[in-house]
């Protein structure tokens, strides 16, 4: 029986972007700093191997598509950026397989560094809705 290889992780750290995400008027109204953390689970024994830009995960494509999103969309819900950013991320290569993404936004609550959510989704929940 052919067991399937284990995914390695590609991923971006600490993506800080400037953006409107909350419910409340000042929210709403100013934008504030948003921490992202992806993480992508892909094959990454090709690249390995050839050392060829073209077979790897392009994180930089990625994290263009998070900033722009980030820097636009203006949702009211963490949870709603959260899915989007995930969405955006597979959209971004094929050959991404799952998704961990967690959503910050720093210094929303008192005496707390961050609040914020974390999600872990696979492409084939995501993608083949």
């Amino acid at each position: 029986m052919n067991q399937p290889k284990p995914l390695d992780r590609i991923f971006i750290k600490d993506l800080l972007v400037r953006g409107i995400v909350g419910i409340k008027p000042e929210e709403r109204a100013n934008r504030q700093d948003i921490l992202v953390n992806a993480t992508f689970w892909a094959d990454t024994r090709g690249p390995g191997a050839s050392d060829a830009i073209e077979d790897t995960i392009n994180y930089r494509t990625a994290a263009k598509a998070m900033i722009a999103h980030i820097e636009s969309a203006a949702p009211q819900l963490v949870e709603k950026l959260a899915a989007d950013l995930v969405h955006l991320c597979f959209e971004s290569d094929p050959r991404i397989e799952a998704v961990e993404l967690s959503v910050e936004k720093p210094g929303a609550v008192r005496f707390s560094r961050s609040v914020g959510l974390a999600i872990h989704r696979t492409r084939a929940e995501v993608m083949h809705k």
